[in-house]
């Protein structure tokens, strides 16, 4: 019988094979059922994403109060973020106030919190609970009395707060709404960030579909010998090709539905794990229906098609399979060139800036995607081209390599993620390190000099000092920079001619204090100081010298309020002003309290510039912990050097969890085939173990053949990934930075090497048993 029915009734056959073929067919079928499961289930995984993006966004503008400042009503509150850093994750909270009783309540939360309570995410709740959260407790004096919904939070590992503070009535940073549902409006991403994404998602899902290429293959030997089999009971070439196809579409159907379970139980573990500070609530992990579709469409259609490509090249005889004798050599020009066309597709695409329009995503995903199943392609001839002329050596080494001789191709199929995995990550390294300095500016500040700076709006100037006492009581606070800042203005209206009443600012602390802001020559309490603009880098202010300047008469309030004047002493110094430890140039007066009491100061800040000793745990936290013992609603930064793009590094922590979860599959795949293969082994390994060949002697083996498709994998992805990388970097006009940014990704390959090595010992050492002599 010919034609489609025929066809459908070899697939049949194959399919009856697949189920009816006793425990080894069933072993096989449910090894390339799990195998293909495990691909599935992650590209479910991929396929949610963009749901997942849209359900948190959805969340957090949901719980965004508005930014229009509203007046005072019945529904209207008083609010102001209070979030903190905690031993590196940070906690976000609003502290807010009803001004009626009418006033919105955030979503996920049941009622709004009365005066003094606060209500948390369970992952908050569980922090304070436990003795890790110790230090945090402290740092907000509120009573928990109930924990928010999933409805108000971005995600289950959240640590997120509302409170009840009434003490935010007249704090000047607090704002007035009187809704919540306020969306911010993600900026669309620049084009270098663009063109990330787009090879992360080439390189981060192709290893998948590999993945699920190799799974569809398990138990190629023993299928291949059934084949021969069938055709000696009169079967033709076509027909053994098709029954294959029908036992490998068995497999895919049923890996299919495992994937389908796989999914549907990790996604209740998603709220649990959390890669790079990512994780996720079940509900949101769904698949887009057209993505979904196309998974469960190209599997089973990628089963057929890699088991009828990889039976072209393979003649099935009643008497054996040619495949099992040394295979006729490899072709490799057209692997090349399938490599070739993916670059060629790149280096004419243009010259790529910070436009998002000028980048064609389709021509960069089809050129990477091209270039890369090129690499991965290569690897089979190179393998085979490497190991033919291999003579003599060790005998672990020889048992190693004439394995590879006799058939490399399932070795090969393995290490194919390896090689698109880690040329993708070579390239994407290159992309990072040559536009990182894009998406990083220099703050101007000084690490050395602190490393927190504490930000209170108290007008207030017995609590001012005591806020600077605390902070410098703390423990682990070697030193502190505290100062009261406000402003002094010229008394009276405005001049003819003037746009503004000049103005300068105006500093009150104690010596050691002002000497972290100016070139002083001596100080003492009851000294004045006039502090230059720009200090030594240049002219000063025009202005600067209506106000600040000795024996000047200023105001100490703003404008339409009653004048509280005071006359800058005649005495006063001129010096330099120095950068604080924020970057600053703190130019002005600089008064010591002996001078000025602070108590005349009406809307002043104070700064509290913190120096840590780095010998003694948690010295930052001590120091937040002091700073909210005073003001609870006290701002707390760290001080750092460069400051990163948020776009920046939402994208980098994106793509190192996808990496971390494609590594992850990657050892999977290759622990899977090499015990694919030892099972294929089993009567060789054991007739060797009875003839006197050490264990040690097959562990060694195993090692090198693992460790020498991989180390020719990884010499593939370094010459690809470098290659990729530039044609890449020349779309945003920039430079190789680092010609050597390819050393973590072979270490990587040298450690999974080791562990899928160590991993397949234990069943090594079982199927080298007595009992695996047995035959049928």
């Amino acid at each position: 019988m010919s034609g489609p029915r025929g066809a459908l009734r070899d697939l049949g056959l194959g399919a009856r094979f697949a189920v009816t073929g006793g425990r080894r067919s069933w072993a096989r079928t449910v090894l390339t059922a799990v195998g293909v499961g495990l691909g599935v289930a992650l590209l479910f995984v991929a396929a949610s994403i963009p749901h997942m993006l849209e359900a948190r966004e959805g969340r957090t503008d949901a719980r965004q109060a508005s930014l229009d400042e509203a007046p005072v009503s019945a529904r209207s509150f008083r609010y102001v973020e209070v979030s903190t850093l905690y031993r590196d994750d940070t906690v976000h909270g609003v502290a807010l106030r009803p001004d009626g009783p009418d006033a919105p309540v955030p979503p996920g939360v049941a009622a709004l919190p009365g005066p003094g309570g606060m209500v948390v995410s369970p992952a908050l709740a569980e922090l304070l609970a436990s003795p890790e959260g110790a230090l945090l407790k402290g740092r907000f004096p509120y009573r928990q009395v109930g924990t928010i919904g999933d409805a108000g939070l971005a995600g289950p590992g959240e640590l997120f707060l509302y409170a009840h503070d009434p003490g935010i009535a007249d704090a000047p940073r607090a704002s007035r709404a009187d809704r919540f549902g306020h969306g911010t409006g993600e900026r669309p991403l620049e084009g270098p960030l663009l063109l990330i994404v787009v090879l992360a998602c080439v390189v981060l899902l192709l290893p998948v579909l590999v993945f699920v290429a190799v799974a569809v293959r398990f138990g190629g030997e023993q299928r291949d010998r059934r084949l021969a089999a069938l055709r000696l009971v009169g079967a033709d070439a076509g027909m053994t090709r098709r029954a294959a196809a029908g036992e490998a579409l068995v497999g895919a159907v049923f890996g299919l539905v495992l994937g389908g379970v796989f999914f549907l139980l990790g996604r209740q573990l998603a709220g649990r794990v959390t890669v790079w500070n990512v994780n996720a609530f079940p509900g949101d992990l769904v698949p887009e229906p057209v993505l979904a579709a196309a998974v469960v469409t190209a599997v089973p259609l990628c089963a057929l098609v890699v088991t009828l490509f990889a039976l072209r090249g393979v003649v099935v005889e009643p008497l054996g399979v040619v495949a099992g004798r040394v295979p006729r050599p490899r072709r490799s020009w057209w692997r090349l060139v399938l490599a070739a066309s993916g670059l060629a597709l790149l280096l004419p695409a243009g010259r790529l800036y910070a436009e998002v329009a000028s980048l064609d995503t389709y021509r960069v995903a089809v050129g990477a995607l091209l270039a890369l199943t090129g690499f991965t392609a290569l690897l089979p001839w190179l393998v085979e081209a490497a190991v033919r002329p291999l003579r003599g050596g060790p005998p672990s080494w020889q048992l190693a390599v004439r394995r590879l001789q006799l058939g490399s191709g399932t070795a090969t199929r393995a290490v194919g993620g390896i090689v698109v995995a880690g040329a993708g990550a070579i390239a994407l390294l290159m992309m990072f390190g040559a536009v990182q300095s894009d998406f990083m500016r220099p703050t101007n500040m000084d690490e050395a000099r602190a490393q927190l700076q504490v930000w209170s709006a108290t007008a207030d100037a017995r609590t001012a000092r005591g806020l600077i006492d605390e902070v410098d009581a703390a423990p682990g606070v070697e030193g502190v920079v505290g100062v009261v800042q406000a402003g002094a203005r010229r008394p009276g209206p405005l001049r003819p001619g003037e746009g503004f009443v000049p103005r300068t600012a105006l500093t009150v602390a104690e010596c050691p204090s002002l000497r972290e802001l100016g070139e002083l020559p001596s100080c003492r309490d009851g000294d004045v100081f006039i502090a230059r603009a720009h200090g030594r880098e240049g002219p000063d202010d025009a202005y600067l010298a209506e106000t600040a300047r000795p024996g000047a008469l200023v105001d100490l309030r703003d404008e339409g309020e009653r004048p509280v004047l005071w006359r800058v002493p005649a005495t006063a110094r001129l010096v330099d002003a120095r950068r604080d430890p924020m970057g600053g140039m703190p130019f002005g007066i600089h008064a010591t309290p002996g001078a000025l009491d602070a108590a005349l100061l009406e809307d002043a800040e104070t700064v509290v510039m913190v120096r840590l000793d780095p010998a003694v745990p948690d010295a930052d936290e001590h120091a937040r912990n002091a700073a909210a013992r005073v003001d609870p609603l006290a701002r707390v930064e760290g001080i750092q050097d460069i400051e990163r793009d948020r776009q920046y590094t939402s994208v980098r922590t994106g793509v190192l969890a996808a990496a971390t979860v494609t590594m992850g599959l990657i050892a999977l795949s290759l622990l899977v085939s090499m015990v694919e293969q030892l099972r294929e082994r089993r009567g060789l390994l054991a007739s060797l173990v009875a003839f006197g060949t050490r264990r040690t002697t097959l562990g060694w083996s195993v090692l090198w053949q693992t460790a020498l498709p991989v180390a020719l994998g990884l010499a593939i992805s370094v010459a690809g990934g470098l290659a990729l990388g530039a044609a890449l970097l020349r779309m945003i006009d920039k430079t190789v930075v680092d010609w050597w940014v390819f050393l973590p990704v072979v270490g990587v390959g040298a450690g999974l090497v080791l562990v899928v090595t160590l991993l397949s010992l234990p069943p090594l050492w079982r199927l080298m048993r007595p009992d695996g002599l047995r035959t049928e």
